[in-house]
């Protein structure tokens, strides 16, 4: 059995390791993720599950790559035209690109609008879904900017206890 988990009888909570708070657990309901129906599961063990048939874990997977995360940053409160993101996005493919714009419509996170035109024009916006997702990446690009030295740091001192047990190791 996992740490932080019980499974005795009469046991109404999830207690999260390393904190000991315990939580009402939740109802897992349809038996999504191997779960059997009406049982209760621990939310906090699902949202990472890495099998594959997990929604939760292909819709991070979707909008935590690095491609995802800059079309929806160069999308905030504007419109953009395939070939201006395209300039934009540094190191994409043509095919990546279409790639990535068709799974964040696909997602609803992002509208593409065809104009009829001669030549034809496909403009791209975030949808107020996308626009709460870019809040969410603001925050998370505010953190890195708030702890780079902090990283670098760490890392440099992880890179110097490598070189240095390996040298010993030599």
């Amino acid at each position: 059995m996992e740490e932080g988990t019980s499974k005795s009888l009469g046991h109404t909570g999830v207690t999260r390791p390393h904190t000991g708070v315990t939580r009402p657990a939740e109802p897992c309901g349809d038996g999504a993720h191997g779960a059997v129906p009406g049982a209760e599961c621990d939310y906090d063990a699902r949202q990472w599950d890495v099998r594959e048939g997990c929604e939760v874990r292909q819709i991070l997977d979707r909008v935590a790559d690095k491609w995802s995360l800059l079309v929806i940053a160069l999308l905030d409160r504007r419109t953009l035209r395939f070939t201006e993101l395209r300039r934009e996005v540094d190191g994409i493919s043509q095919r990546m690109l279409t790639v990535t714009l068709r799974q964040l419509e696909r997602d609803g996170l992002v509208r593409r609008t065809v104009h009829a035109v001669v030549p034809p024009r496909v403009d791209y916006e975030l949808t107020p879904l996308g626009a709460t997702l870019h809040d969410t990446i603001q925050a998370l690009v505010t953190w890195t900017e708030e702890h780079q030295e902090e990283i670098a740091e760490a890392r440099a001192v992880y890179d110097r206890r490598e070189r240095d047990q390996g040298q010993r190791e030599s």
